[in-house]
């Protein structure tokens, strides 16, 4: 524990953010960072408790006390050191994830947890200025070969621990690069792509071998356009070349909406926004893809999570003319309900950078139908609902009366994700679903398909991306005891 006091006589204090007016003027990173010796105050508030929750509703596991009580030691290479021992990716869950562990820090209770995130982007970030992370190939190969069939973070994590254990890995990707949702998905205000380069850089030097614009069969797990001169490799090539064969192609069935009007163009998926904008920053080529700008346009976000506050932000970079986002569930509290006691997760209000750049929130709203003119949408119809217990279940229903409508020529649908895409690779393998869509394992990860094994949302439906890494790492111990 570096400061017995410290949680007392030390307020906490985030990082924050670029200026609105200069940052919505670009797609750089909006948030900042502390100096060295503010981090090193912020690491002080650490209690290292008896009993650290902050470790137990970690999906990875980390260790939070000892490389705090490193930091605020200005300890940056045993910081390091004990991070990297459970995560991978510091440098990405540094930056996107919703930290869990600081919902379950003690000092939570209070409102007032320690900034675990940013703590861990300044270590993550310290060690790579100081050049500690550098290639650890391993120093044996164990002459087992395994597929691992995409590249978001459950994928890039499987391969990171299989590749240290010995394993020739070889990770196929229908894209133009290396990321999945980290790429494609994340806007880089929030993450910038040249972190995951960085990172696909080291494990190639470690020896992972990435095949990009390479399609599994009639794969179709890709976001956005990807590539027309794509290569295609069989599934049964990969079953006859590889010892086992890890499918960590995501969830990326988009949740749909079905009322009259839908077939108007200007609705569109935001995930299919969201990328083509990221594939814009990135300079890729958008071969075959029709453009979606917001510029000019009175948008409407339907969805009221992350996904749908990336579109915000990204709508208000393109030069949207309004933004506003709807979500059916009610508005939740400012602080922790007594319903979501410490220390679990609390459904509270969460207002991201991109609501501070400007936008109007519309809770328990329902969408009911589009207006279209000449084919284009032109108008959202909408009600008021309300949401209460009936017959032990939590449901909604619509206030009479409260009908009212929204004028829109652009609408992006981020509600999310129903299953993994059934199409293509799941059907080539010939796998078994499970009641919710996803592939079925049998209580691990393995499929129907003795040689094919999954992980991440593949296997349990669309999440956090630190759940996802959690994911591969825990698969990848699987496959070490099953093919040692």
């Amino acid at each position: 524990m570096g400061d017995p006091k410290g949680f007392l006589t030390i307020k906490r204090k985030v990082s924050g953010y670029r200026p609105v007016e200069e940052r919505v003027n670009d797609y750089s990173e909006v948030e900042v960072q502390l100096p060295d010796e503010e981090r090193r105050l912020q690491a002080a508030r650490c209690m290292d408790c008896g009993v650290p929750f902050c470790h137990w509703s970690c999906p990875v596991s980390n260790v939070m006390p000892e490389w705090q009580d490193k930091v605020y030691r200005s300890d940056w290479v045993g910081a390091w050191a004990i991070l990297q021992d459970t995560n991978p990716f510091p440098e990405f869950t540094g930056r996107v994830c919703p930290a869990l562990c600081e919902a379950s820090c003690v000092l939570g209770a209070n409102d007032e947890p320690v900034t675990i995130r940013q703590n861990e982007l300044a270590v993550i970030e310290k060690a790579f200025s100081l050049g500690l992370v550098v290639p650890r190939p391993p120093k044996a190969r164990n002459n087992k070969k395994v597929a691992i069939v995409g590249a978001g973070p459950s994928g890039l994590s499987a391969a990171y621990f299989l590749n240290r254990f010995g394993f020739s890995v070889t990770v196929y990707e229908g894209d133009r690069k290396v990321g999945g949702y980290l790429r494609y998905g994340i806007p880089d205000f929030k993450l910038d792509k040249s972190f995951i380069d960085r990172r696909v850089r080291l494990m190639e030097q470690e020896g992972v071998v990435f095949k990009t614009s390479t399609r599994v069969g009639d794969a179709v797990y890709g976001f956005g356009t990807g590539s027309k001169d794509s290569a295609v490799i069989s599934p049964k090539e990969l079953e006859s070349k590889y010892d086992l064969i890890l499918l960590t192609i995501g969830a990326r069935d988009a949740r749909n909406i079905k009322v009259p009007g839908r077939e108007n163009s200007g609705i569109v998926q935001a995930l299919d926004f969201l990328s083509l904008q990221n594939r814009a920053v990135g300079k890729e080529q958008n071969e075959g893809a029709e453009p979606i700008t917001a510029y000019g346009k009175r948008v409407v976000v339907i969805g009221g999570g992350d996904t749908g506050s990336d579109c915000v932000g990204t709508a208000n970079r393109q030069g949207a003319m309004s933004v506003t986002q709807i979500e059916v569930m009610p508005k939740p509290p400012e602080h922790r309900p007594d319903s979501a006691p410490w220390p679990l997760w609390p459904t509270v209000l969460k207002t991201s950078s991109s609501h501070q750049e400007g936008g109007e929130r519309l809770w328990a709203v329902n969408t009911k139908a589009f207006k279209g003119k000449d084919g284009k949408v032109s108008s959202l119809q909408l009600c008021k609902v309300e949401w209460a217990m009936k017959d032990g279940r939590f449901g909604m229903s619509d206030i009479p009366n409260t009908e009212f409508e929204i004028n829109a020529d652009l609408v992006l649908l981020a509600m999310g994700f129903t299953h993994v895409v059934q199409a293509g690779v799941v059907a080539d393998f010939g796998l078994e679903l499970d009641q919710r869509g996803n592939i079925r394992t049998a209580g691990s990860f393995h499929t129907s398909n003795p040689k094919v094994w999954a992980a991440g949302d593949a296997k349990n439906g669309a999440s956090l991306v630190v759940r996802a890494i959690a994911e591969g790492r825990a698969a990848a111990e699987a496959i070490v005891k099953h093919l040692a």
